[in-house]
């Protein structure tokens, strides 16, 4: 999983460097807001990707007391 992982963020890298020297050519109005748009996914995609490269899994912690189970006491 990682190695698909690692062709998202190039891809992602890819795709932004190809589009970036339009970035100065629309610079006001509607098109500045689609080139912010596509700035937060492109950051989300390598986001998530790296999460994925680095194992970063978020367990909540559980109870010390929940796992426990009372044992029987012998006579």
């Amino acid at each position: 999983m990682k190695q698909y992982a690692w062709l998202r963020i190039l891809l992602a890298g890819f795709l932004l460097y190809m589009a970036f020297p339009s970035l100065h050519a629309h610079s006001v109005g509607l098109a500045h807001l689609f080139w912010f748009s596509w700035l937060v996914l492109f950051t989300l995609v390598v986001g998530g990707n790296l999460a994925i490269i680095l194992k970063i899994n978020y367990q909540p912690e559980r109870s010390i007391m929940a796992e426990k189970v009372p044992q029987r006491m012998k006579n």
